[in-house]
């Protein structure tokens, strides 16, 4: 009984959380999709990091842009870059400069003015997120967070938070790929359909 009790709480509370996205982040959401839509009209890219869970969602939707969301819309590559898949990279730089640099020292090295930078943080207090972020600032970067709880430190730092409505980091992490999701799709319908 106590599995079939957990099975249904966490649908229940993975759907609460979804339908307070629906009210709370919908603004948030848009801007980013006007953000990214203006970012790649004017032939800019889109740079990603996050740690743990985060780097994954960071590397789907990486590929989401590059290759494609809709098998419906047929369309060119759009450049995006998750910062979390280059193994000899991050062990490089977290050994010869430290973990909390890594991506900083990726986006010193790939960042251009107008690009995008996604950060995306549960707790939106990771060190190596928040240099991340500090570094797309000296680049003159878009800085769009994706985070949880209260939005951390990260919450104050960029251009825009979207702040998933949970301190659950399970609900979190599902309510950003939810929220990737949409933006990637309607991003692809504003500049191919």
């Amino acid at each position: 009984m106590e599995r079939e009790k957990f099975f249904s709480e966490s649908l229940r509370e993975s759907s609460r959380v979804k339908l307070e996205i629906e009210k709370k982040c919908k603004d948030g959401v848009f801007k980013a999709i006007d953000i990214m839509v203006s970012t790649y009209k004017n032939g800019k890219k889109v740079l990603l990091c996050g740690n743990g869970g985060s780097a994954a969602d960071c590397q789907h939707i990486a590929t989401e842009l590059m290759i494609r969301l809709s098998h419906a819309v047929k369309r060119p590559a759009l450049p995006a870059i998750a910062l979390t898949t280059d193994t000899s990279n991050l062990t490089a730089g977290g050994n010869d400069i430290g973990f909390e640099n890594v991506f900083a020292r990726s986006i010193e090295g790939l960042g251009n003015e107008g690009d995008v930078l996604i950060a995306i943080s549960t707790s939106g207090n990771s060190i190596n997120i928040i240099k991340a972020v500090e570094k797309a600032h000296e680049k003159k970067m878009k800085i769009i967070a994706f985070l949880g709880g209260n939005g951390g430190k990260l919450k104050d730092m960029v251009d825009l938070p979207i702040v998933i409505p949970s301190s659950n980091v399970q609900r979190i992490q599902e309510g950003h790929i939810t929220i990737a999701h949409i933006i990637c799709e309607q991003v692809e319908r504003e500049l191919f359909q």
